[in-house]
């Protein structure tokens, strides 16, 4: 019954939306949001004993978007316009990813992959989202696979990502904290399969 009242509000915000969108000076300003941070730890620095690069995760296009997406059915997704993330998901993606994985390999030392960054001795951990949306039955989802590669650029290892997580309460502030939950799963399953892949000494 929550969900159903929750998806029932959200449905209503956005047909008010589209009514309201010929006339920009009634129109609220859209609330924004980012996912929750992780708890803060010292990075690995120079005595670190391994490196990983991560890549900019690759977003399936409609989620490449400002608003957040809700999934109303089995097939209809649709962009939230007064509920928008406050800078584009795959930056806030990769850059809670690396806090994350820093926080769980505490011997490694994770760095964003910039465009010409070499580093010789570097695993690199490429990710493809397909879903990271909010579902009418109450739930946050995250869809996608992820490929971890050996510094020589030889595939190490390559799973399917599957994560839901319970919405706490009604509303886009709960969906965005069950999405940050389920990103820290993520990181979590991630940090596992890098553990056990990497050479070890």
């Amino acid at each position: 019954m929550k969900a159903r009242r929750w998806i029932g509000v959200t449905l209503m915000t956005v047909l008010l939306g589209g009514a309201l969108g010929g006339c920009a000076s009634s129109t609220p300003a859209p609330e924004r949001y980012t996912l929750p941070a992780a708890p803060v730890q010292d990075a690995a620095g120079a005595e670190a004993r391994h490196q990983l690069l991560l890549a900019s995760p690759r977003l399936a296009h409609y989620l490449d978007v400002d608003g957040i997406v809700m999934q109303v059915d089995d097939i209809t997704l649709v962009e939230a316009r007064g509920h928008q993330w406050a800078e584009a998901l795959g930056r806030q993606l990769q850059r809670a990813l690396r806090d994350r994985l820093a926080n769980r390999l505490p011997d490694t030392r994770v760095m964003l992959e910039e465009p010409g960054s070499r580093e010789a001795q570097a695993l690199r951990l490429a990710l493809e989202i397909d879903r990271f949306q909010g579902r009418h039955d109450g739930l946050a989802v995250i869809g996608g696979r992820f490929r971890l590669y050996a510094p020589d650029g030889s595939l190490l290892a390559m799973h399917s990502l599957d994560v839901e997580s319970v919405l706490a309460a009604d509303g886009y502030p709960a969906l965005v904290r069950a999405l940050g939950r389920g990103w820290d799963e993520v990181a979590e399953r991630l940090a596992e399969v890098i553990e056990q892949e990497r050479p070890q000494e």
